[in-house]
């Protein structure tokens, strides 16, 4: 795809196997706990682009990304892996009282 297209949000998270049907991508982004660039999201229209980094909890954990490509379909594992890049995630730590000077 050129420069500048877009692609919904749904149907990227769709194509990119980070969810199992448009439908339950659908409900991830309406949600309202995906963030685009740092903007909370509540809509599955919300436009994708590449470069776009997208935030939001998955089973428990919460993954960062950032789209390395827009695809034209929803295309085997090996090839959906490809369109996105894994960020790393600071987790949060216990602070116990000797940290906290208490």
């Amino acid at each position: 795809m050129a420069d500048g297209e877009t692609l919904r949000l749904d149907r990227f998270l769709w194509f990119a196997r980070l969810a199992k049907s448009r439908s339950a991508a659908q409900a991830i982004a309406e949600k309202g706990t995906l963030r685009l660039d740092g903007r909370r999201i509540e809509r599955s229209a919300a436009a994708v682009r590449v470069g776009t980094i997208i935030v939001f909890p998955l089973y428990g954990k919460v993954l960062a990304l950032r789209v390395e490509a827009l695809p034209k379909r929803r295309g085997p594992p090996a090839e959906a892996a490809q369109l996105y890049t894994r960020l790393e995630t600071a987790s949060p730590r216990n602070v116990d009282a000797a940290e906290s000077g208490a």
